[in-house]
């Protein structure tokens, strides 16, 4: 039945958020009560691939798709969507995504609203596994927002009007595509451009891009730099071409480098491979100036909120990213936009078989609506 103990816990995010609907809740409560404990969460899963609408190409690789594996958790009619999007360097595959999730029981659990318990326990399922992880974690935020009757960022008492504009990407490619997609990028203010190969492409991809337009520029060379003199060499460079800061410029493990690079820009520096969840955030303070919060890196929103929370305490930048993914974990990840300095949620604006309707970019900024959950409905699956 429904225990104090439990009772407890679903309380704590009115705490939490203090803008629920108390009188929603609390029927929502009642109503769990009465099942007596009847009811179990049943978790689904299906592959599916988002087609890029244009070659993505990164230092390292190009594709032209992204596996994804598609979540849904049913309790007592009511379902929550999630999502596993997996980009090579992150070492999943639809197929280990699937048989991490055919090892997830979620009906030993009687309710939904113990989320520590339940995502604790998926953590410990097995190591790594991230984007598998954050797949039930999105799903299963989804399933209880909607149980509460509201969206996430209003469960967490974060004002939606305070969410950032978002970057539009731009990856490695040769100067009339770049010159193309940055046309394209004309409704939204600011671009994230992908650098990390040689020097003479790097410069001519920020030179195309400056002849197409004068928009601020966010860089992230994806660990491409290996050299921090060089590294440092070319934000000298990029520093008097409007470009704002540079990401994750040297590979994850040099830290030292880092550091050395960090005190010498003339540009913040902001990690994305070197942080990948909470327990790294200790070790970058000093070395970076921000960190890129990913919710296929931390295995999902509920983590991602507490890296919030260590990256203000080191007076750290605060970013939120994306992979291509669905308007799903897209919609999931700007739950915790507002409370972000920078925002790259522009994952579903890349793929042109999107299955999902939620958050909305509108004259470049994060626009979240007001459905529970995640703020998603699905179309056509």
């Amino acid at each position: 039945m429904f225990t104090r103990r439990s009772f407890i816990k679903s309380s704590a995010l009115i705490t939490a958020g203090s803008l629920i609907n108390p009188v929603s809740m609390f029927a929502q409560n009642d109503k769990i009560a009465r099942l007596g404990g009847s009811k179990r969460m049943q978790l689904t899963f299906r592959p599916f691939d988002a087609q890029l609408i244009h070659p993505f190409t990164v230092s390292g690789y190009t594709r032209t798709t992204t596996p994804i594996v598609l979540t849904e958790i049913a309790y007592d009619g009511i379902t929550g969507y999630g999502e596993a999007a997996m980009p090579p360097y992150l070492g999943e595959s639809q197929a280990s995504v699937i048989a991490f999730l055919q090892k997830v029981n979620l009906q030993q659990f009687k309710n939904p609203f113990e989320l520590d318990d339940i995502l604790a326990y998926v953590d410990q399922i097995a190591i790594n596994n991230t984007a598998a992880k954050a797949s039930v974690d999105i799903a299963l935020h989804d399933l209880v927002g909607k149980l509460i009757g509201q969206p996430w960022h209003a469960i967490w008492g974060y004002t939606a009007a305070k969410a950032p504009v978002t970057t539009f990407t731009i990856g490695i490619d040769t100067e009339d595509v770049i010159r193309q997609k940055t046309k394209e990028a004309a409704p939204y203010k600011i671009l994230k451009v992908k650098l990390g190969e040689s020097e003479i492409a790097d410069k001519m991809i920020i030179t195309t891009v400056r002849s197409v337009t004068d928009k601020p520029i966010r860089v992230d060379a994806n660990q491409g730099w290996k050299d921090k003199h060089y590294a440092l060499k070319m934000i000298e460079w990029l520093s008097d071409r409007n470009v704002e800061f540079v990401e994750q410029p040297l590979p994850k493990y040099d830290l030292d480098d880092m550091a050395w690079l960090t005190e010498q820009s003339p540009l913040p520096t902001i990690a994305d491979e070197s942080c990948q969840r909470l327990e790294d955030i200790p070790r970058l303070k000093g070395v970076f100036d921000g960190i890129n919060i990913k919710l296929m890196k931390c295995t999902g929103m509920r983590e991602a909120n507490k890296m919030i929370s260590m990256g203000e305490t080191f007076g750290m930048k605060l970013m939120i990213g994306c992979m291509t993914e669905t308007s799903c974990a897209i919609s999931a990840a700007a739950q915790l936009a507002p409370k972000m300095d920078y925002a790259d949620l522009d994952g579903n604006l890349l793929i042109a078989n999107d299955c999902f309707s939620g958050m909305k970019i509108i004259d470049g900024k994060i626009t979240l609506n007001d459905r529970s959950g995640i703020g998603v409905k699905p179309l056509n699956i």
